[in-house]
């Protein structure tokens, strides 16, 4: 009976730790700020709130089972992790801001399945300045012409393509294209958007292509977007980026001195995709220049589409 007892705890054992695999792994990854080098890893890495939550139900069953080491390690890496994602909750104070209140917001069309409708309507409801269109359709273009997108928006930069790879920028103020991301994969315009009075703003459509066709195109296009702030005007990434605040490509852009307006608002765990099913991770973002207020940052359902649409209203200093 012994025997079989020891042989049973050593089982149990074994299994905790087996479970215990994916949480050494996001801690690690998270805190050396490592993306994988691979797809497998960066999709793990995206989940790193969950992956929170996973190790502190797996520490407390490991305290339950007298496994008193495994739960204090598991939830010592808890503890780290929420460091890491606490700050997406809490509200920043906003910097001094008097100039000129622009409306972004940036949609990913799905191939071009998405309803043209829906997003004229919101544009017109949040009274949008400038939207950035990923995965943009010459058929998707004809269809929110017919809805009425461009009476409202009337300047365009617009590189339609079949499949993913287009992209728009369509505003409310006159646009003057610029490459701003380099080389990509998909088309990632960017435009000066001239605000009247002496005011610009910088935007860039972004949608570096996804980890799980190419991990190092994809990060290499990230780490493109990077340019420091300080080395040009205020400027707006706003789009698909294919990653999370947790994967250290995104951070590095982010370290330049930009923003996150989700985070700035507390608001940085809301999920934008798989908006098909149950969105769970935030894969689309609106990036800003540190010295901009964030003044609204929501995320919007457009039907049609995986992705949910992101909005923020920013002011400039």
């Amino acid at each position: 009976m012994v025997i079989h007892a020891k042989r049973r705890n050593q089982v149990v054992t074994g299994l905790l730790l087996l479970a215990g695999v994916p949480l050494l792994v996001v801690t690690v990854l998270r805190t050396i700020g490592y993306d994988g080098g691979g797809w497998y890893l960066t999709a793990l890495l995206s989940l790193t709130p969950y992956v929170a939550v996973y190790g502190a139900l797996l520490g407390a069953l490991a305290l339950l089972l007298h496994r008193w080491w495994f739960g204090g390690v598991a939830l010592g890496m808890v503890v780290l992790l929420v460091v890491f994602v606490l700050p997406r909750v809490v509200p920043d104070d906003q910097p001094e801001a008097h100039g000129r209140t622009v409306r972004v917001m940036s949609a990913n069309l799905y191939l071009g399945q998405a309803d043209p409708g829906t997003v004229v309507r919101l544009v017109r409801q949040n009274r949008v300045d400038v939207l950035n269109l990923l995965e943009l359709t010459p058929a998707v273009v004809s269809g929110l012409a017919r809805a009425g997108l461009f009476d409202e928006l009337r300047y365009r930069v617009l590189h339609p393509a079949s499949g993913a790879s287009g992209s728009g920028i369509v505003s409310r103020f006159p646009l003057t294209e610029q490459d701003y991301a380099g080389g990509s994969a998909a088309k990632q315009p960017g435009a000066d958007a001239d605000l009247g009075g002496g005011a610009e703003l910088e935007v860039v459509a972004a949608h570096p292509r996804s980890p799980d066709v190419g991990f190092d195109g994809w990060e290499q296009e990230l780490r493109d977007l990077s340019r420091a702030a300080g080395e040009h005007g205020l400027r707006v990434l706003a789009g698909d980026f294919n990653a999370t605040l947790d994967h250290a490509a995104l951070r590095t852009v982010l370290s330049r001195g930009y923003l996150d307006a989700a985070e700035t608002r507390g608001a940085g765990l809301n999920p934008t995709w798989p908006a098909t099913f149950v969105p769970f991770v935030p894969l689309d973002h609106v990036l800003v220049d540190r010295r901009v207020a964030v003044r609204d940052y929501r995320v919007l359902d457009v039907p049609g589409t995986d992705h949910r649409a992101v909005y923020a209203e920013i002011q400039l200093p």
